[in-house]
């Protein structure tokens, strides 16, 4: 069985049905991983192209392996050490990949919208791996694969996302795949950190963290993404950690059972805490386990199976 689409470009495009195969697919290959042979021939003869464009190292990592794991030829392309530094744009780039017939692009960008527009000059599937501040669907799929896996569903689970939400892809995908799934979201984060309109997505606004952990079932934390931040957002570290931190002290307010959560990588002691993040709710490990299995069945369903 494949997806019905050549790509994945985010998970606005998903129906809630994608979105279920993707996530069983994901729980049939996660036993992949825990054999002593890590290797299955369902991609034998593809090539999987990672092209990013920004720093990374878990999912650039995890699309790696998971190829691997899959049979499949992976090639790493570091812009850094690429003709994109001769001045060659994205299109060309993406035409020039085009001409060696790979099967699939992983492409991360800075720009939002970029993997769109290669994905209209390539035969090939194109897997977004994070795009400016728009979209990471395979993070959100990996979390909504943890969540799931934990909970034994997504419908009616409550869950928290706090931190630098304008900046964070992670979060738009996670409040999109959440709600298709019958969850409810409630972003919370400093005013300076809140996009305009964010609310329309189908997700509740707070500015008050400590009021809201108590009836949370799942609580993710954001890393401040001073990287992207033009100006100045918050006062200082030791201010945002205070109020938006998750520490032991907050953590005693939430639910015993609320399960944590962080997409990496991780600021200690400035979103989490080390007690926090290595604590007996932190799914954080599991989470990258997880995403090795998700990324196999993205792989499966775009570029795998049984042809028509």
């Amino acid at each position: 069985m494949k997806l019905k689409k050549k790509d994945l470009l985010g998970i606005e495009g998903l129906e809630k049905e994608e979105i279920e195969l993707i996530l069983s697919t994901a729980a049939s290959f996660k036993e992949v991983s825990t054999r002593e042979i890590k290797k299955v021939p369902t991609l034998r003869g593809k090539t999987v192209i990672n092209l990013f464009y920004e720093p990374s190292t878990r999912t650039r990592t995890s699309f790696e392996i998971a190829a691997k794991r899959m049979s499949a030829d992976a090639i790493n392309i570091s812009v850094a050490s690429s003709s994109v530094k001769k001045g060659e744009t994205l299109r060309d780039t993406a035409l020039n990949l085009e001409a060696m017939n790979p099967d699939c692009v992983v492409i991360r960008h800075s720009s939002s919208g970029a993997p769109h527009m290669i994905a209209r000059h390539l035969k090939s599937s194109v897997i977004n791996a994070g795009d400016g501040a728009h979209e990471h669907p395979s993070q959100a799929l990996l979390d909504m694969f943890t969540v799931k896996e934990r909970l034994g569903g997504l419908s009616g689970v409550r869950l928290l996302i706090v931190g630098d939400i304008a900046h964070s892809r992670v979060a738009r995908s996670n409040i999109l795949g959440f709600t298709k799934m019958g969850a409810s979201v409630t972003v919370c984060g400093p005013p300076t950190m809140m996009p305009e309109g964010i609310s329309a997505m189908g997700c509740s606004v707070s500015h008050d963290m400590e009021a809201l952990l108590k009836d949370a079932d799942v609580i993710m934390m954001l890393r401040v993404q001073l990287e992207r931040q033009k100006e100045a957002l918050f006062p200082s570290v030791r201010e945002y950690s205070r109020l938006y931190g998750l520490d032991a002290g907050k953590l005693r307010k939430a639910r015993k059972d609320a399960l944590i959560l962080h997409p990496g990588p991780i600021n200690r002691g400035v979103e989490i805490s080390p007690e926090v993040a290595d604590g007996p709710w932190s799914l954080i490990l599991e989470q990258v386990t997880n995403g090795v299995a998700v990324r196999m069945a993205l792989f499966y369903l775009l570029i795998g199976g049984v042809k028509e």
